[in-house]
């Protein structure tokens, strides 16, 4: 009997068919800089109060089974553990962004760091194994979103990550547990039965949950369908008259997926990530590094600030997007997205930084003085998009002087990507607020030899400060303690 072959079927035998000879150098090579950000950024993550919120909740409902990201002695259930160091990653929005709109890394890496954790010591996945899965599940996510015009947009109903995000870690969770075609397409469907969140919680503390449901309830998603739970083997086709994944975007049209091959690469090796230089909303860069020239010009070369005496009005010009202007931010949540703060602050201090969001510089006489002389336009040529957008700051100074700058495209987009150099110091800067210097500088080693590890029980002296460890082992749990 022929079976009509389907979109949800070919992603199900994507999930369980790639292999990790389909992972090219570049794509191996980009995929571990994703894995040496996250892992910072969900360092730092955890000094932030709503990391301790959600651990303190899950610390009560948890039995004592998984390590949690900077917190030695704190262990969680698997789901629960992927849950915090989820909402650590993306506490402070520093995370990598990606186009069409989303976070893909902290969506998968905590889901298979923690399923990585609780498979027996017989079974444990070497760096490679951990590796295809992480980009199995990048992969979905891209996949997913590009069967949408709509999610190509910085979004306006769904938070992104709340919806490929959670389908992207069942992706990568069933690829690791080696699920069969028809599991993995059922673990798809789960996951679509848990996700979605609404826009309307950006810019609080509730955001960062998004990224941490999405890999706890991505997990089990591939945990339930690994028992043998089943759901509709269409979820992801365009079925008239019966929402599947359609539901989430209004213009959806799927395509079967490929394996890779000659012809059908990895979206990663087509279209590289954008890592954030300070912890905001990715289009708050834009806008940043545009006022920063501006204050250059008036100070000098080097950093100083200018004084708010001096200006008359400041100018923004930005796409058009309600959840990411406002005008006079009143937490820590609100400055992340804020293109008027983030102006103001580069344009005071030539830079935005971690400290910029605490109370005492979101509250500081100067930049409120600024932020009272900020007017907004939307031109119709600065579309809501990351890849077509730009930044441009207009000062008018009390002198009458005019100075303008305008961004295109910021250090650390996809198009002008950061240095690995410029990565590593982002990630000492970041580890170092949990871990001692001599652990980061392992866990640099780790995560850039990781796809050589062929036995992930082999015990290998990582270097002289970690002899004996188990070099995969050392990066899911002994570091992350």
């Amino acid at each position: 009997m022929f079976i009509m072959p389907t979109v949800t079927g070919s992603f199900g035998r994507f999930i369980s068919e790639v292999k990790p000879q389909h992972l090219s150098p570049l794509l191996l090579q980009r995929s571990k800089r994703m894995v040496l950000d996250s892992i910072g950024v969900g360092l730092i993550g955890t000094t932030t109060e709503v990391f301790q919120l959600a651990l303190q909740h899950c610390q009560v409902r948890s039995k004592v089974l998984n390590s949690v990201y900077g917190c030695k002695g704190t262990r969680l259930s698997p789901t629960l553990a992927a849950f915090v160091n989820g909402v650590a990653t993306h506490s402070m929005d520093f995370d990598d962004t990606w186009h069409p709109a989303t976070h893909p890394s902290g969506a998968v890496l905590p889901a298979v760091l923690a399923l990585s954790d609780m498979m027996p010591a017989s079974n444990k996945p070497t760096g490679l194994d951990l590796l295809l899965a992480f980009n199995v599940g990048i992969e979905i996510q891209g996949r997913l979103m590009r069967f949408s015009n709509e999610a190509h947009n910085i979004p306006k109903r769904f938070h992104p990550p709340t919806v490929v995000g959670t389908m992207g870690s069942a992706a990568a969770c069933a690829r690791l547990l080696s699920l069969d075609d028809s599991q993995c397409s059922h673990a798809l469907a789960i996951a679509a039965s848990l996700s979605g969140a609404p826009m309307a919680n950006a810019a609080t503390q509730s955001k960062p949950l998004h990224i941490g449901n999405a890999a706890r309830l991505g997990l089990e998603a591939a945990l339930l369908a690994s028992r043998g739970l089943e759901a509709s083997a269409l979820v992801l086709d365009d079925t008239p008259g019966v929402a599947g994944f359609s539901a989430f975007y209004e213009d959806y049209a799927p395509q079967s997926i490929a394996m890779p091959n000659e012809n059908s690469k990895f979206l990663l090796e087509e279209q590289d990530m954008a890592f954030k230089r300070f912890p905001a909303h990715l289009g708050m860069h834009w806008i940043a590094d545009a006022a920063a020239s501006i204050n250059k010009a008036l100070v000098g070369a080097g950093l100083g600030s200018i004084s708010p005496d001096q200006v008359e009005e400041i100018l923004i010009r930005v796409p058009k997007s309600k959840y990411i202007n406002r005008p006079f931010p009143e937490s820590e949540h609100e400055a992340r997205h804020s293109f008027q703060f983030n102006a103001c602050t580069a344009l005071l201090y030539g830079e935005v930084t971690v400290q910029s969001f605490t109370p005492v510089s979101i509250n500081h006489p100067e930049l409120l003085a600024l932020l009272n002389c900020v007017r907004v336009e939307h031109p119709h040529d600065n579309p809501a998009n990351f890849n077509l957008m730009y930044g441009e700051v207009q000062v008018t100074l009390r002198g009458g002087d005019i100075l303008t700058a305008r961004c295109d495209t910021f250090y650390g987009h996809w198009r002008n990507p950061l240095t690995n150099e410029s990565l590593r110091r982002k990630f000492r800067s970041n580890a170092t607020t949990v871990l001692p210097s001599e652990q980061v500088e392992g866990l640099i080693e780790v995560i850039e030899d990781l796809d050589r590890i062929e036995d992930g029980t082999l015990c290998v002296c990582v270097c002289a400060v970690f002899p004996g460890s188990c070099i995969l082992h050392f990066l899911i749990c002994s570091v992350l303690l």
